[in-house]
């Protein structure tokens, strides 16, 4: 795969995650997509192959650690939160090995 299709591929799977991880909190949802797009944009002119396999690399360490280390909750007073519905991936079980 050539690089620029890795560049977008990886530009794709961190929006969806972002929708992903962030469903619901339309501020989260915006603050994400803004600093994605951001991201790419600031370095759309890197030339160098070696330093493009290194951002993409950050790219999908930042994918990885959304996907896998965010929790939210739901504010519903000033004293309490809501019990978390979480949903644990079973491919994640893969990074908790004993």
């Amino acid at each position: 795969m050539s690089q620029a299709a890795k560049v977008l591929q990886l530009f794709k799977t961190l929006h969806r995650t972002r929708q992903q991880v962030f469903k619901n909190d339309a501020r989260a949802l915006e603050a994400a997509r803004i600093k994605i797009n951001e991201e790419f944009k600031s370095n759309k002119s890197e030339a160098s192959p070696k330093k493009i396999e290194e951002l993409l690399k950050i790219g999908s360490d930042v994918e990885l650690l959304l996907r896998t280390s965010v929790i939210q909750g739901i504010h519903t007073d000033h004293n309490t939160l809501n019990p978390l519905s979480v949903h644990l991936d079973p491919a994640l079980s893969l990074l908790w090995k004993e």
